[in-house]
Parts: C-alpha cells; sequence; structure tokens
C-alpha cells in the first residue's frame, strides 16, 4: 500500500462548509477503488486530491519563471525605462481625476 498523507486534514479549522459534485460512475468508481487501496475513504482521497491541485494551482499563478533572456530583457527594462507616451501621460491625468488618494 503507497503511504496517504492527508494534508487537508492538517488544517486547524472545523469542517463546515460543504461541496457537492456530480460524476459519472465509472469515475466514482475508480476515486473509490484508489480511495480502498490507500485505506482511506472517498471523501478524504477527493477532498485531498483537490486541496493539494490547488494549492499547487495558486503557486505555480503566484510566480513568473523567466528564461535568462527574458529576465536579461527584463531587467534592463527596469534600469533603462523607456520614456512615457502621450497615451500614458492622458491616462495617469485620468487616473488623477478619478482615484482618490487619501495620503
Amino acid at each position: 500500500m503507497f503511504p496517504f498523507k492527508h494534508t487537508a486534514a492538517a488544517l486547524d479549522e472545523p469542517k463546515s462548509a460543504r461541496m457537492e459534485q456530480r460524476t459519472r460512475p465509472h469515475v466514482k468508481a475508480t476515486i473509490e477503488q484508489a480511495a480502498a487501496l490507500l485505506g482511506v475513504d472517498a471523501t478524504a482521497f477527493v477532498t485531498n486530491a483537490a486541496y493539494e491541485r490547488a494549492r499547487e494551482t495558486i503557486v505555480a499563478h503566484e510566480r513568473t519563471v523567466l528564461s535568462a533572456e527574458d529576465r536579461e530583457v527584463f531587467l534592463a527594462a527596469l534600469e533603462n525605462p523607456a520614456a512615457p507616451t502621450e497615451a500614458l501621460r492622458q491616462a495617469m491625468k485620468l487616473h488623477d481625476a478619478l482615484v482618490v488618494n487619501d495620503e
């Protein structure tokens, strides 16, 4: 039997939120078989798998990975920014007119 690390169970909060979904019988049977092989119930298996995938997705979207070439272009643009265009000047005027700054 493969080890099962129930990541979601480590959260220190009550189980008060509910999720439901419909699926095909074959999908349900496959999930139940996999859960049984790991010695856990289907709810724990699905919750843990979804929670781990959700965390991976969030991390992937919070981080931008650049190639070495892209990194050099990005840093060069930060060090030597282009002069503002007329469109940017107009956008900043509009921003200043619409946004309240409480500082």
